[in-house]
């Protein structure tokens, strides 16, 4: 593989240092590129532990520097600049190396050479950059690094045809093995002294559009051979990243995933109800009558049962999305998804953190932190708990496997499967109507850019899904068995406290009882009953505590052992109107039923100003669209 092409000599100019005409060896080196590029590694390569850190004047952004020795045996400094994908700064980082770059920035003189340094197998998304400090027409070197990697992966690149399209000299490297370090050490002494070869393929004054069609044309003709494997991959892109195609696909596969969420797991969440059904007749046939059996039949088992047997649609849910995770497809939907993201006024970078939401909103807030924009992450904290997390899906199932009947409604297309996606996909464009608002109104402000490196597609292995899958089974249980339990236990005891008179009702006579009929008279214009009401309170724990109370609630009020072990959705369905559990799922869709996340919240945003203020738009949506819903419902003879 050739390593560099000769250039033209040309007359050494005055520097923006003082240096005299006959002087031509640089003072001060930048390494310039994309984050990921190998920057920091080849910089060690060749500085070595002559290296000095410390922070710019006035930013906390770290300033990297060390002396490169030179063929001639002076030394010069060689400056690490933080990655940056664009001359445009988006973020501190960036904007630091624009400065040091344009020789702005305060105690740092502008650099002689500037070496853009490419990732190999990554080699279209880093010409971007690098055509935008090629065009500023300064001394410039490409390190093209990495190169065993992509030859590794079947990509063999010609540094020679990319030199020639690029105009300026082209070294592989391999940083960390030290491949090429004294030709592009040699490359940047000679820099001053050379001109530009002809390169009209990089222009100046060009759009990111344009940039990116150049760097693919540039790439592909540098390319002396690749696999079959990395040219599907790159088909592969062509298609799931398409403006108008990728979406669709989305949104296809994300249909599938919710339908099989109710088709795969119902044989498995019907055995462990019945393995739980059995569990509490047992307990019935063989212990005494009294309050310890009542205790464990229809506090521990009741409750902590109705939500266990919700595991099957956790654990599909979340194979499912570690498997998009694990091919790589997972940062291409993030791609996808950043059109409608800055539609609402947020970046991309507010993505990821809405994504993580999906397991849970407390991880997805605390991954805000690598939102630079303070308005961008206040508006993506405010808007994560709309997210449909994995605890509202216990919730979402008991009503829909009660009340919406398992019917196709197409080829392969079940209704319940289908209710499940549109709540999915409500919660998404209420959380996206929500930011639209915010950003308007008390987060105003422009949407800053997005930019993010694209992983490369591999199968996940059975050990990754299965490790991941365990971790989440445990977290699931592990809530079961110790907050689930203790509200549940807890609930019970305000459900049999004190004893109703024979004859009368115990929850009617209950403190639990009357606290909800409080609450009742709040809630009964949306359609909710005393039950409901009751099962609000302790599910501000955590939403899924709504399933554990109800099924607690009703098996307290059973009048005798045939009716309480009935399954919770059976009782459901002979207790509830239509229209109310359609309120009941609009209620879940915005409600902030999660003490976590409102305390992740506060520790965030260094106060509670904006977690009351979170707490108070989301209940006043959850009692708006639930009244909504009902009302509708019962116009429509749904009542």
């Amino acid at each position: 593989m050739t390593e560099q092409a000769t250039l033209v000599d040309r007359p050494a100019e005055a520097d923006d240092h003082g240096a005299t005409p006959g002087d031509s060896t640089p003072r001060v080196a930048a390494l310039v590129g994309n984050p990921n590029a190998g920057k920091s590694a080849l910089f060690n390569a060749l500085t070595g532990a002559r290296q000095k850190i410390a922070n710019y004047p006035g930013v906390t952004v770290e300033r990297k520097a060390g002396r490169l020795p030179l063929p001639d045996g002076s030394t010069i400094e060689l400056v690490d600049l933080p990655g940056s994908y664009a001359l445009h700064a988006s973020s501190p980082d960036e904007e630091v190396t624009r400065l040091v770059i344009m020789g702005e920035q305060p105690g740092q003189g502008r650099p002689d050479v500037l070496v853009v340094v490419l990732d190999a197998s990554n080699l279209e998304q880093h010409l971007v950059f690098a055509q935008e400090v090629i065009a500023l027409g300064r001394p410039t070197v490409v390190a093209l690094n990495m190169v065993d990697l992509a030859e590794r992966d079947g990509l063999v690149i010609d540094p020679t045809a990319l030199q020639t399209a690029l105009g300026v000299p082209v070294i592989a490297t391999v940083a960390v093995r030290r491949r090429g370090l004294d030709a592009l050490t040699q490359a940047i002494s000679a820099a001053q002294a050379q001109s530009r070869l002809h390169a009209p393929i990089v222009q100046p004054h060009i759009g990111m559009a344009e940039r990116r069609m150049l760097a693919h044309e540039i790439g592909r003709a540098a390319i002396l051979s690749e696999t079959a494997r990395h040219r599907l991959h790159a088909r592969m892109d062509r298609v799931l990243l398409h403006p108008w195609l990728g979406p669709v696909i989305l949104f296809a596969l994300l249909f599938v995933v919710f339908q099989a969420v109710f088709s795969w797991a119902k044989p498995l969440a019907d055995a462990l109800g019945a393995g739980f059904s059995l569990l509490a007749d047992l307990a019935r046939a063989y212990l005494p009558a009294g309050l310890a059996r009542d205790f464990l039949t229809d506090g521990a088992i009741a409750g902590v049962g109705s939500v266990v047997v919700f595991l099957p649609q956790i654990l599909i849910l979340f194979f499912f999305i570690l498997t998009m995770e694990a091919t790589g497809y997972m940062a291409r939907a993030a791609f996808l998804m950043d059109r409608m993201m800055a539609g609402v006024g947020l970046s991309g970078r507010s993505f990821i953190p809405l994504l993580s939401s999906f397991a849970c909103a407390v991880p997805g807030i605390m991954a805000t932190r690598s939102i630079t924009d303070p308005k961008d992450r206040l508006t993506t904290i405010l808007v994560a708990p709309l997210m449909t997390c994995s605890a509202r899906l216990p919730v979402y199932a008991v009503i829909i496997g009660a009340f919406i009947p398992q019917r196709a409604v197409g080829p392969g297309l079940g209704l319940q499967g289908l209710v499940l996606f549109g709540l999915y996909v409500f919660g998404v464009v209420g959380a996206m109507l929500v930011a639209l608002v915010l950003r308007r109104s008390v987060t105003k402000g422009a949407a800053s850019g997005f930019i993010m490196e694209l992983p490369k597609y591999q199968l996940p292995t059975i050990k990754d899904l299965a490790i991941g899958l365990w971790q989440r089974a445990w977290i699931f249980l592990r809530r079961a068995g110790t907050m689930i339990f203790t509200v549940t236990i807890a609930l019970w005891l305000l459900l049999n406290l004190p004893q109703a008179e024979p004859g009368k009702s115990q929850v009617d006579a209950s403190i639990a009882g009357h606290i909800a009929n409080g609450l009742a008279v709040v809630v009964k214009p949306i359609g909710f009953n005393r039950d409901i009401a009751l099962a609000l309170i302790p599910a501000m724990a955590a939403r899924e505590v709504a399933v554990s109370s109800l099924a607690t609630t009703y098996a307290v009020d059973a009048k005798d052992d045939d009716k309480a072990s009935q399954a919770l959705g059976t009782q459901l369905k002979t207790r509830w109107s239509l229209a109310t559990a359609l309120a009941f799922l609009a209620w879940f869709v915005f409600a902030p039923q999660c003490l976590s996340t409102i305390a992740v919240a506060r520790r965030e945003t260094n106060g509670w100003r904006w977690p009351a203020f979170m707490m108070g738009y989301m209940f006043a949506l959850a009692y708006v669209f639930s009244g909504l819903t009902y009302w509708s419902a019962v116009a429509f003879g749904l009542g």
